[in-house]
């Protein structure tokens, strides 16, 4: 594209530059006049600063300002800045650095992904963090961010961490729950649960320690992280990955279904079959209530078919659980010591929290022999129907 085509697509589009900006005085002016360069749509959150940036901003007052008496951190400083951006009518905000970073001569690069799609996407810089003069530590910590970003969403990315970044005003999530730098974290991941596409576009980077003032705490930040991630991890477990199957399975026959998700699915046979065998034991051990949760996770460590897994765990749902106790308690007798006649009482939860050991060992003797059984079973049966998959 062209400078006035850049310049065009900007004012067309109604894209803004969102400049956070926190004791970044010595960077800030480089940064401000090199997206001058493609734009004046451009905003800048003040968060609390002590330094000249309060001097140096005063030079631009044809621009957009919030200006907070005290900092609070970047995911509030975004926050409000998207809120500002939405009410001046922008449909899409660029976010860069104020620490330089970032080189606004990237503004192109967002530019063009953008126009390319059909859809709106949040875009995020790639940084290329295997590049001489990247410290280690943020190429660490990058790498662990896109693993939980992965498990969390099932996409996987090459930088998850930069703030150079494009975002759909009218599509992210509008109420978040963390207010600092794991802000940047949670608003990718709930976007992609809202389908909204998540997507790398190389920009370059520049680490100048003479220059450059980073706010990252690594304990206290690192920690916000990791508890932000443990969140996320459990919302994924418990309800999105629950969430996606109901909802690609409604979309499809049963038949469709089986077709794509189960016998064309990712995988070789004998691993669907072990899905199969680990789903059925999931559901028959004594874990209630943390099924989904254990055949998820699971099936994601062994990278077994989540489908399936998650499927077959569900054999013990509510018209079969009193057989599944019955079985279990039946099983387990012989193991134990004591009066087990349970045939005169209710199978329902009081007679096994009476016979807990009797009914924790037969379940589990159960789950074993019917999840083997369910493995080879299928295992044949895919076999049989896809023998070149074998």
């Amino acid at each position: 594209m062209t400078f006035s085509e850049v310049q065009n697509a900007i004012s067309e589009r109604k894209i803004c530059v969102l400049i956070p900006t926190f004791n970044n005085g010595k960077t800030l002016k480089r940064v401000v006049e090199g997206v001058l360069e493609y734009t004046q749509n451009i905003i800048i959150v003040n968060d609390g600063s002590t330094d000249s940036t309060s001097e140096i901003l005063k030079s631009y007052s044809q621009l957009s300002f919030i200006n907070l008496p005290q900092n609070k951190g970047k995911g509030n400083a975004l926050k409000l800045g998207f809120r500002k951006a939405t009410e001046l009518g922008y449909h899409h905000a660029i976010t860069i650095d104020s620490d330089g970073q970032h080189y606004p001569d990237d503004i192109p690069v967002f530019v063009e992904a953008l126009l390319a799609e059909n859809e709106d996407v949040l875009l995020i810089g790639n940084r290329n963090m295997s590049q001489e003069g990247i410290p280690k530590k943020s190429s660490f910590g990058n790498n662990f961010s896109n693993f939980w970003f992965w498990f969390e969403t099932g996409i996987k990315l090459q930088d998850t961490q930069s703030g150079y970044r494009l975002y759909p005003l009218n599509k992210i999530p509008k109420k978040y729950f963390t207010p600092k730098f794991e802000f940047e974290i949670e608003v990718i991941v709930r976007s992609a649960w809202k389908n909204i596409p998540v997507k790398n576009v190389p920009v370059k980077v520049l680490y100048d320690p003479a220059e450059r003032v980073s706010h990252f705490r690594p304990f206290r930040d690192f920690t916000r992280i990791s508890i932000l991630n443990t969140i996320l991890v459990i919302i994924t477990l418990a309800y999105i990955k629950p969430r996606n199957f109901i909802i690609n399975f409604r979309k499809k026959s049963f038949k469709k279904f089986i077709q794509e998700d189960v016998l064309e699915s990712d995988g070789s046979n004998r691993t669907k079959a072990f899905s199969i065998a680990l789903g059925v034991f999931i559901g028959l051990s004594p874990v209630w209530g943390l099924q989904t949760f254990l055949a998820i996770s699971l099936s994601v460590v062994f990278k077994l078919n989540k489908v399936l897994t998650f499927l077959s765990s569900n054999i013990s749902f509510p018209p079969f659980i009193p057989f599944i106790i019955a079985a279990s308690l039946f099983i387990g007798a012989p193991f134990v010591d004591g009066n087990t006649n349970f045939f005169t009482h209710e199978l329902d939860f009081e007679l096994v929290k009476n016979h807990l050991l009797q009914y924790i060992i037969g379940s589990m003797i159960l789950a074993t022999t019917v999840s083997a059984a369910f493995g080879v079973g299928f295992y044949l049966f895919l076999n049989k129907l896809n023998p070149e998959n074998g």
